[in-house]
């Protein structure tokens, strides 16, 4: 009795034991079957009209490099799609009036993530403009104002520089590459190396990266879901609608005149984040947009 049923444990281990190798195996031989018919990779790409040459070997691993790292960047990625909500809305219709490529938006976007950052090398806001090149660009940069917080403006500045940046390098994607290498530096390696498109130049670390960053994160953002980000519209971050207000004056206290828009000092600051300190100084009479919102918050 003992040795039947030794035999009938056997047997069911060894039939268990090959319903799990059976079923492991279909698993695995299914999902490498929907990876390879998924296919992620994109079969073309390009930057603003410009086409990508994913056909040569370098480009293709220098691209595939910069989605892998950014598909898996999950929190920075989900981020900057909640963001993108908000602050392409604003963006979109100046860079269409300047005449600039919808793409540029995803520089904007690997510059600072969409929100108001600070370089250690001083660079600010959410286009990442250092003070004098923004000052060159019609932006007031002090202690009391800076514009390069103000995405309206600091958006026409950044299309100032790119008009200028393609009229000199002859393309959009060299244009992109300026933003990160400067146009004096890409001019060089141009005269170099003796090409004039930059999937041909060999650049510094950083602006050798900087355009397929840009391509990753358009490609990641345009097709959330292929890449495994399925976000709802209610956890997308929204603007707020606001009202303007023009004051020509100096403000002695801006908690107070928050107060008096019926709104507190952190509401205030929050949509105008170019007003730099708790008052603003405005002894030229200059004049200055302050946004209030709507709803009072």
């Amino acid at each position: 009795m003992k040795q039947i049923h030794k035999i009938l444990l056997l047997t069911a281990v060894v039939l268990v034991s090959g319903i799990f190798i059976y079923a492991s195996t279909y698993t695995v031989k299914d999902k490498s079957a929907a990876v390879e018919n998924e296919s992620p990779f994109p079969s073309k790409l390009d930057f603003a009209g410009e086409n990508t040459p994913l056909q040569l070997d370098d480009v293709r691993e220098r691209f595939d490099r910069e989605l892998l790292v950014n598909v898996n960047l999950h929190a920075s990625t989900i981020l900057a799609i909640k963001r993108a909500h908000r602050a392409f809305p604003i963006i979109e219709p100046i860079l269409k009036k300047n005449g600039i490529p919808d793409d540029f938006k995803y520089l904007a976007v690997i510059e600072s993530g969409l929100v108001n950052a600070v370089s250690s090398a001083g660079a600010r806001g959410i286009w990442q403009f250092m003070p004098e090149t923004a000052k060159e660009h019609g932006m007031e940069v002090n202690d009391n104002v800076d514009q390069r917080y103000d995405l309206a403006k600091s958006t026409q500045a950044a299309c100032s520089y790119l008009l200028n940046a393609k009229a000199k390098l002859g393309s959009w994607t060299l244009a992109a590459a300026s933003y990160n290498g400067g146009m004096v530096g890409v001019n060089k390696k141009i005269a170099i190396q003796k090409v004039s498109n930059y999937y041909d130049l060999l650049l510094t670390e950083e602006t050798y990266r900087y355009v397929f960053r840009i391509l990753a994160l358009k490609e990641i953002m345009n097709n959330p879901v292929k890449y495994g980000y399925t976000i709802a519209k209610d956890e997308m971050y929204s603007g707020l609608p606001t009202r303007k207000i023009e004051v020509d004056s100096s403000i002695s206290d801006l908690a107070d005149f928050a107060k008096a828009q019926g709104i507190n000092y952190k509401i205030l600051k929050i949509h105008n984040p170019w007003l730099r300190e708790t008052k603003l100084i405005n002894a030229e009479g200059k004049k200055y947009q302050i946004e209030i919102p709507v709803k009072g918050y």
